[in-house]
């Protein structure tokens, strides 16, 4: 169901991803303008129960998560597989103090890439994560997503953990400049 724009209940997959979250108790978002995520982005903003933080970098969202946390909100942080690199110092936050941070990343550099910019970090992202301690898991289609974001948020959230779903260039299409 690569690229599906709809899950098997027929539902947009963006809403179904919301409604997962939102399910979940994460009423808080931070995030660095990106297209992959732009639907969840509206729907967090458009939501007045919700707040949602538009960030510089996104090593200010591991931060602000934190504080979230902290202050009794679950958070989601959104960006694409670029800025991981700028978050690798920042990730020793949550890592050594065991506060639950969830990352919802889309992949960029892999399958119908145009940008050879873009290649280098979308090859290192899981080892990067992976070597500062974070958990990853992968969804490459609409039902997998939903799927993997449902078990991760039981996972950050009820066991203190950090943990990283990367949103692969399939599920997202091919970005067409």
């Amino acid at each position: 169901m690569a690229n599906a724009e709809h899950n098997n209940s027929g539902q947009p997959w963006q809403q179904a991803l919301y409604k997962i979250l939102r399910d979940a108790g994460v009423d808080h978002a931070c995030y660095v303008p990106d297209a992959g995520h732009s639907e969840l982005i509206n729907l967090y903003e458009n939501d007045s129960t919700t707040t949602a933080n538009v960030l510089t970098t996104e090593e200010e969202g591991i931060a602000i998560a934190t504080g979230a946390w902290l202050g009794g909100r679950r958070s989601v942080l959104l960006m694409q597989s670029s800025g991981v690199g700028n978050c690798i110092n920042m990730l020793s936050l949550p890592v050594l103090s065991q506060t639950p941070l969830l990352m919802l990343v889309t992949m960029r550099g892999e399958w119908g890439e145009f940008n050879p910019w873009q290649v280098p970090m979308g090859k290192a992202t899981q080892p990067a994560l992976e070597a500062i301690g974070l958990t990853v898991l992968r969804a490459d289609d609409t039902d997998s997503l939903l799927a993997t974001v449902s078990q991760a948020t039981l996972m950050t959230y009820s066991a203190n953990q950090q943990i990283a779903v990367l949103m692969g260039q399939r599920l997202l299409g091919e970005k067409k400049w």
